[in-house]
C-alpha cells in the first residue's frame, strides 16, 4: 500500500513536522507506505509532509552505483546506500563545506532548480529499532538528507529558488498552486 504524493499548493507541505514519541507498529507501517510511495514515484527520498502527514519521518534511497554512473569515484563516507535510509526525528547537528547542484522534487513534478547545500552533514536520528544514530553523509546523500529535512520543516524547493529561477518556472508553479490550493 502507498500514499499519493501531494503537490505544491497543498497546505500540508508547509506544516512543520511533529516529533514521533514512540516507534511503534503504526510508525513502522507508515514507513513501509512511504518507501512504497517513493519507489512507485521513482524518487530518491520522501518526507511525511509529501503524503499529507506531519510526523517527523522521511526515507531516502540512493542507488549503490549512483556515483559510479555519474563518472565519479565511489564516496567512502556515504556511498549509495542500496536500501532505504529511514530517518525518524532527524536533525542535522553539523555541516561542512558547500555544494551546488540541480534538485527536483516529487511535489514539484517537472521542475528543477540549482540549490546550494552543505557538502557534508552529520544527521542524528532515531532508527526503526528505536536507537539514536549519527550518520555522516556527503555528496548526493547529504543533499537528499537536507532536502527531506527541509520538507519536515515546511521548507520547499521554491524557497531555495532565485527570482530568476522562479520566473523561469512561474507558469508551472501557478498551475500546481491553482490545482492544489484547496487541498
Amino acid at each position: 500500500m502507498s500514499n499519493e504524493v501531494v503537490f505544491y499548493g497543498n497546505k500540508a507541505l508547509r506544516v512543520k513536522s511533529t516529533p514521533v514519541e514512540c516507534v511503534n507498529d503504526d510508525v513502522k507501517a507508515f514507513v513501509k507506505e512511504l518507501i512504497s510511495t517513493m519507489h512507485e514515484n521513482k524518487g530518491l527520498g520522501l518526507a511525511a509532509e509529501q503524503v499529507g502527514r506531519s510526523e517527523a519521518v522521511c526515507v531516502i534511497e540512493i542507488p549503490t552505483d549512483y556515483d559510479i554512473e555519474k563518472g565519479a569515484e565511489p564516496n567512502p563516507v556515504s556511498p549509495g546506500i542500496g536500501e532505504p535510509l529511514i530517518l525518524i526525528n532527524p536533525e542535522i547537528i553539523s555541516t561542512i563545506g558547500e555544494q551546488s547542484g540541480s534538485e527536483g522534487c516529487l511535489s514539484f513534478p517537472g521542475i528543477y532548480a540549482t540549490v546550494k547545500r552543505a557538502e557534508s552533514v552529520i544527521v542524528k536520528y532515531t532508527s526503526l529499532e528505536n536507537k539514536t544514530i549519527e550518520l555522516q553523509a556527503s555528496g548526493l546523500l547529504a543533499r537528499a538528507v537536507q532536502h527531506e529535512l527541509d520538507h519536515l520543516n515546511g521548507v520547499l524547493l521554491v524557497d531555495h529558488m532565485s527570482q530568476v529561477q522562479k520566473i523561469g518556472v512561474a507558469g508551472k508553479l501557478r498551475r500546481l498552486r491553482k490545482e492544489n490550493r484547496s487541498k
